[in-house]
């Protein structure tokens, strides 16, 4: 089919084309700089964004990575606030 190729199948430009992306403990840990113990610690609070099963009844999560950013710019804004 016309317009199927691997260029428009290819799911890297998530924030670009409107979609959500789901992103793992790992790079949650590395984009804030926060220990794993404390994200989940964080979310029970409902101070930082919840995660998402990724399969019903499994265990494996995710978060949504616009929510993250979004939890991050809120940091940087607080600190500017401050400031």
């Amino acid at each position: 089919m016309q317009g199927d190729s691997m260029e428009d199948n290819d799911y890297t430009h998530y924030p670009e084309h409107g979609e959500t992306r789901l992103i793992r403990i790992g790079h949650v840990m590395s984009l804030t700089g926060l220990s794993r113990s404390y994200i989940y610690a964080l979310a029970l609070e409902k101070r930082f964004p919840k995660s998402v099963p990724l399969v019903s009844g499994g265990t494996s999560r995710a978060w949504v990575a616009a929510e993250v950013q979004e939890w991050i710019n809120n940091r940087t804004a607080e600190r500017d606030r401050e400031a």
